[in-house]
């Protein structure tokens, strides 16, 4: 049965679009601090069935509010859930090595990709000759996980593939495997959510993910959600405090 009253709106659409393009501004003002009626309103956790959180990358936002009453700042934790959007299907077919994995859901590997496609070996090793270490350490942990079923490395793979997003494009990526280190790194937190390991990832790749997400709600029309908005811009103003500020003048430095 529907309740008869219904919370009113977070912030009206046009508030909403404001949110998204200043980050982490509405009206000039903070939005850590601009209402504590909006901020305490929101959900802790979005209502996700065990299975449908799988694919969520959560991270957890402090939120900080002045009460006037008691004279004191209170703080509150609740969380970000970002729904993991995996690279879709290419009209030219660059993707035809990722879709292999993808149909068997399966991690792509590089270095038992290289096994099993010796013909594009030289182009990986010329992208790949100072980073071979990393993938190495991905394909160890990998098989280590495949023979003892015991995904507490997966976490160190994890950072590994991180760190590897951080070097492309290359020109193996462009040319054999497109967008397949995000296609990684969404296989890597489905696993380590559905064994319930804590994890958390760098404010660059959540940024990224939320990128994704909301690249993927604007090409498919999806309905806007309030508290997924607010809740990403106060993950900016934390993780980015001084993005979008104007800039840096002399007497911002110490100087002689």
């Amino acid at each position: 049965m529907e309740p008869s009253f219904k919370p009113k709106p977070l912030l009206n659409k046009s508030e909403l679009k404001n949110i998204k393009r200043q980050r982490t501004k509405i009206e000039g003002k903070k939005v850590v601090t601009d209402d504590v009626r909006k901020l305490k309103s929101l959900k802790v956790t979005p209502e996700l069935s065990e299975e449908e959180e799988i694919n969520y990358y959560k991270e957890p936002i402090w939120i900080e509010y002045y009460i006037p009453k008691e004279s004191r700042f209170a703080y509150e934790t609740k969380f970000l859930y970002i729904k993991l959007i995996d690279p879709e299907d290419r009209e030219d077919g660059l993707d035809r090595y990722l879709k292999i994995y993808k149909d068997k859901n399966e991690f792509f590997d590089v270095i038992r990709f290289m096994g099993e496609y010796p013909k594009n070996n030289e182009i990986i090793e010329r992208s790949y000759h100072d980073r071979m270490g990393m993938l190495n350490t991905i394909n160890r942990i990998l098989r280590n996980y495949e023979k003892t079923s015991d995904p507490a490395e997966l976490k160190e793979a994890c950072y590994v593939v991180e760190g590897l997003i951080k070097f492309e494009p290359t020109l193996a990526t462009i040319q054999l495997f497109p967008d397949y280190l995000i296609y990684n790194l969404n296989w890597m937190i489905r696993e380590l959510n559905k064994f319930k390991i804590t994890f958390s990832l760098e404010d660059s790749t959540i940024s990224l993910l939320i990128k994704r997400r909301n690249e993927f709600w604007e090409t498919h029309d999806l309905e806007m959600d309030e508290d997924f908005d607010l809740l990403a811009a106060l993950f900016y103003e934390q993780a980015f405090p001084h993005r979008g500020a104007e800039e840096l003048q002399a007497d911002d430095f110490l100087m002689e």
